[in-house]
């Protein structure tokens, strides 16, 4: 068995650690997270990663000026109408009792894109119809794979929570399936959310929102 506790050789081996320590934690044990983000960013894939987003003029853009979307008021964003984005997002963060999650400095594109997936999750949340829940999780994991296409650490959760079902619960793997198969095709046809700048889309319908960026739920 792997002692996740010794100190590997390899950032092989590294990833692996991590990947066994975070399916031995609790779901939404922040330190494993941190630590499969650290173990996940080998300079290969993520200049991979880097080379697909510079492809689309919207996330090449966001590489180099890396701009954040700033402090938002969901109390404001509440008062829209109910259709629109801002609205659903807003009414998705208070209803779930979650807080906008601010950008952190970024100072390189690694990091950048680490601070803007942070930044947007919860707004990918709501544009993909991915409850709070283990399957919406799995379904946006997969969703994240298809639109960053080679990163490690999606790659890396989606094969954490298939392990987790394989080892303590079966029963739940024709859900994570279909959960991982729908988010993988959305995130597939849909155009890329990378580097959207979504406080131009508050007022908007989300349902006119999405038939911009080809998501269908």
């Amino acid at each position: 068995m792997l002692n996740t506790l010794e100190k590997p050789d390899t950032w092989q081996q590294s990833l692996l650690s991590s990947v066994v320590a975070i399916t031995e934690a609790e779901d939404g044990d922040f330190t494993a997270i941190d630590r499969l983000v650290t173990a996940s960013r080998d300079p290969h894939s993520l200049a991979l990663t880097i080379e697909h987003l510079s492809q689309h003029p919207q996330s090449q853009l966001a590489l180099v000026a890396r701009k954040s979307l700033g402090s938002i008021d969901l109390l404001a964003l509440h008062q829209l109408p109910v259709d629109t984005l801002g609205y659903q997002y807003a009414d998705y963060m208070l209803s779930n009792q979650l807080q906008h999650l601010a950008a952190l400095p970024a100072t390189n594109e690694a990091e950048f894109i680490d601070s803007h997936m942070r930044e947007t999750h919860d707004i990918w949340h709501v544009m993909t119809g991915s409850p709070i829940d283990m399957l919406g999780e799995i379904k946006l994991q997969a969703f994240c794979v298809a639109q960053l296409q080679l990163s490690r650490f999606w790659l890396a959760l989606m094969t954490k929570n298939l392990l987790k079902a394989a080892i303590y619960d079966i029963e739940v793997a024709d859900g994570y399936l279909n959960a991982l198969t729908t988010g993988w095709m959305m995130g597939k046809a849909a155009q890329p959310l990378f580097g959207v700048d979504w406080t131009l889309r508050w007022e908007v319908p989300i349902a006119q929102v999405r038939s911009a960026l080809d998501i269908h739920i």
